[in-house]
């Protein structure tokens, strides 16, 4: 026998719809590019965003059709993600730290038909107005006033104009349509492995199921009364689906613009009342010795969560002992919404001496409620939670990745629907999850990939290079960097200025190896595979050590 409830599908436009309607006085606060501010409430934001919706459909854009964005965190790209989801097409997000190549892959892969760009953005599409046009984007809209437009090359391929003049006298209220909860609502690509990007296509089901388990109180536990300032880049996973789970309960949103600095995130939270917020390790680095530096008074308690790369222990020990911040460790990919795991207390430890507490954050946490995690080893059995045993961690759930955008890689699926996450892991008795090392060899650098492939594919088309190879070299600041090991070839020479320079412009800058070792020979398997871990026993802290 079937329950009598009432069948109602969710729906992304009901997120803003609830907070408009109901938290009339939070607010929408973001840093422009030139550091003033500007603030809306969310029936205010809601009323853009209707305006944004008829303009899409004035311009026939239809449920299902991918539109890009390359923009930071501010309120015209919030509006972007309710107004997209809004008319049942899809808000790609697209990194614009990606290198040319692989922007102009995913546009054309995406087969967005709109882009709309932050100003501060439009040199990284500059040179791809040809690609663009042919990839089918018709039409480019610059984050801003018409002012805001730069003088570009694009007109020639593509009808540029600015986001106020396209949504400029549309109507400020809207029906909003309803859509089947399993429809695609946003896109996201992974640039977490070798080849192409792989496309992650987020239903409204997911995006709000998610956005419930991560505000559970266990979890980043927003309420109505918090001001949540997402760091973590709105272009990155969602931003954690802050832009979602935020409206969601009616908390107040800062968002920090364009290209943040410590100094500008520092200011932010001491005079906007930020309660809570998210970023890297690498940005909270940076807060850590501006708030050092200038001892601002933050009147109000401030919660921070650390995801992305590992959470180095002494960086929760410095935020709560000098400044009582608190510092919690969240686990998460895109293929996962993003967020599965949580370092909070439990009743086995909520005793636990607060400095053995602090250092604990080094795990990535233990799992919310809706996914469910195994560990297992190369034959597919479980391994023992007992917090040493190894193994792959899987993971499967309402918001957790079916398959890749166009079917791309299904390897990384079991056949009994468990998402390979890559990362090798252990697991104690209470549910804490450690990553201690990841199956392939990426390098993950200020929370951002790096092929490690790639590079050494660049580096052996060097005419001097015999064999390369790249690994994850342990850093101060940015958790790893690229490390270049090179054999020359009998009778040639090349000096490490020379091995850097090779890479300026085929890979973004900050993918370029920190250094370059040269070897008279690396080690293999008896198959003559490259032994990549017995480099990484060798050199993994070669460049903090160098450093000192």
């Amino acid at each position: 026998m079937k329950g009598l409830m009432q069948r109602r599908d969710l729906n992304v436009s009901d997120i803003l719809r609830f907070a408009s309607k109901y938290h009339t006085q939070a607010t929408v606060t973001t840093r422009r590019a030139d550091g003033s501010r500007v603030v809306y409430t969310y029936p205010e934001i809601e009323a853009r965003v209707a305006q944004l919706a008829h303009a899409l459909r004035r311009r026939g854009i239809a449920a299902g059709t991918c539109i890009g964005t390359l923009a930071w965190n501010d309120h015209r790209h919030l509006e972007l993600y309710y107004g997209v989801a809004g008319v049942g097409a899809i808000c790609h997000t697209i990194n614009p730290r990606l290198f040319r190549e692989q922007i102009a892959y995913i546009v054309a892969d995406a087969s967005d038909t709109m882009l709309f760009v932050d100003p501060l953005e439009m040199p990284v599409l500059e040179p791809l107005g040809a690609e663009l046009k042919g990839s089918g984007v018709n039409t480019l809209v610059v984050l801003g006033a018409d002012s805001d437009v730069p003088q570009t090359a694009l007109t020639t391929h593509l009808e540029v104009l600015s986001y106020e003049t396209l949504i400029a006298g549309e109507p400020t209220t809207i029906d909003w349509p309803r859509f089947d909860e399993n429809e695609a609502v946003s896109l996201c690509y992974t640039s977490g492995t070798t080849g192409h990007p792989k496309g992650v296509l987020y239903s409204h089901r997911a995006v709000i199921l998610h956005g419930y388990s991560t505000n559970l109180p266990d979890f980043f536990g927003l309420r109505a009364v918090d001001v949540a300032m997402p760091v973590v880049p709105m272009f990155h996973v969602n931003g954690w689906g802050l832009p979602y789970s935020a409206p969601m309960v009616g908390a107040s949103l800062v968002l920090p613009g364009p290209r943040p600095q410590a100094a500008d995130l520092v200011d932010l939270i001491a005079t906007t009342g930020v309660t809570w917020s998210a970023a890297v390790p690498t940005v909270w680095l940076g807060v850590l010795e501006r708030l050092r530096a200038t001892r601002p008074a933050i009147p109000q308690p401030l919660r921070i969560t650390v995801g992305g790369a590992a959470c180095p222990p002494h960086i929760a020990t410095a935020f709560h002992n000098e400044f009582a911040i608190t510092v919690n460790h969240a686990w998460g990919m895109t293929e996962t919404t993003p967020c599965g795991l949580f370092n909070q207390r439990k009743i086995e430890n909520k005793d636990m001496p607060l400095a053995e507490w602090l250092a604990s954050q080094r795990r990535q946490g233990r799992p919310t409620f809706g996914v469910e995690m195994k560990v297992v080893d190369d034959t597919g059995a479980e391994v023992r939670a007992d917090g040493a045993s190894t193994g792959e961690m899987l993971i499967r759930g309402p918001w957790i990745a079916a398959a890749y955008f166009k079917s791309r890689s299904q390897d990384a699926f079991t056949a009994d629907g468990w998402f390979r996450t890559g990362d090798v892991v252990t697991q104690d008795a209470s549910g804490y999850f450690e990553i201690v090392d990841r199956t392939k060899d990426l390098i993950k650098s200020g929370g951002e990939w790096i092929s490690s492939i790639a590079l050494e594919n660049i580096a052996v088309a060097h005419p001097a290079v015999e064999e390369a190879v790249v690994i994850a070299a342990r850093h101060a600041k940015w958790d790893e960097r690229p490390l270049l090991l090179v054999v020359l070839k009998p009778g040639r020479t090349a000096d490490k200025s020379e091995i850097i320079d090779w890479y300026v412009g085929k890979v973004s800058r900050w993918w370029i190896p920190d250094d370059v070792v040269f070897v008279n020979e690396l080690p293999h398997t008896a198959t003559g595979k490259l032994l990549k871990s017995e480099v990484r026993n060798k050199y993994s802290d070669y460049i903090i050590t160098n450093a000192q």
